[in-house]
């Protein structure tokens, strides 16, 4: 993907945005990513990883809430596991620096 979008042009970083509730270990992510520029012709193309905390709106109280745990979603005020995502579940490539 990152290729194609950079049309031929030498790619200088990668910009990603990880989501709290995707489990990315950013360490393992930093290394598998020195693995896939080696491989598609980027050897110094850098990845900046943007991460983003986990935040849930209550649907049973109503307020938002940021959740530091990816293991138990729940509301921390009301303790209701009715609770819509608002952010924290993402994981996509934002922007790259191209030459």
């Amino acid at each position: 993907m990152v290729r194609t979008h950079a049309d031929g042009r030498h790619v200088d970083v990668v910009r990603v945005r990880v989501g709290a509730l995707r489990q990315v270990v950013p360490e393992s992510l930093s290394f598998c990513w020195t693995l896939v520029r080696d491989s598609a012709d980027m050897p110094d193309a850098e990845l900046e990883l943007e991460c983003v905390t986990a935040e849930v709106r209550c649907r049973a109280c109503g307020r938002r809430s940021e959740i530091t745990s990816a293991w138990s979603i729940w509301c921390p005020h009301c303790d209701s596991p009715d609770v819509e995502v608002l952010r924290g579940n993402e994981f996509l490539v934002t922007s790259l620096d191209v030459s």
